[in-house]
């Protein structure tokens, strides 16, 4: 199957895309290029339900994680990134940090975009919200729209895209 690459996608489909700012969203995994159906969750520096969702079946799917731009700890480590990669994410977009990003990068299958890395784990409350629209870098991520991500950026659209 080809890539989607999101500069291709916003050449066919320009009415269509939400272009994500460019805020410093770095690639982690391994798959720089990779896309889905969103899911969504929205938690401040705890990461349990980011671990009850990766626990999930989730081909074909991206978890879109709101950390409110933390830079004070993590919400993804390796440990989730091989519950991601054995339950069949296509990836994780996580608007905060990460760790274990050595680990991470060796995931072949898995693409992770975040903002930085951090040493620290996060909280273990598990507190949040599950499937609502979130908003950062100037787009919603609406649960069950979909959302293509390579090394030029991140775009969203209502409906399932293709060249």
């Amino acid at each position: 199957m080809a890539e989607l690459r999101t500069t291709d996608l916003c050449d066919a489909h320009p009415d269509k895309v939400q272009v994500a700012e460019p805020i410093g969203f770095k690639d982690y995994g391994g798959n720089k290029c990779f896309n889905g159906k969103i899911v969504t969750l929205k938690c401040f520096e705890n990461n349990p339900l980011v671990r009850q969702y990766l626990e999930k079946e989730g081909e074909g799917k991206v978890l879109v994680v709101d950390g409110g731009g933390s830079m004070r700890c993590a919400m993804l480590g390796d440990m989730l990134g091989d519950i991601a990669v054995k339950n069949k994410w296509s990836g994780i977009i996580i608007y905060g940090c990460i760790r274990d990003s050595a680990a991470i990068a060796k995931l072949s299958s898995l693409g992770v975009k975040a903002l930085n890395t951090h040493p620290m784990k996060s909280s273990k409350k598990t507190e949040g919200q599950e499937n609502i629209t979130v908003r950062f870098a100037g787009v919603n991520f609406v649960p069950d729209e979909y959302v293509y991500c390579d090394e030029d950026g991140i775009i969203v659209s209502k409906e399932k895209l293709s060249l």
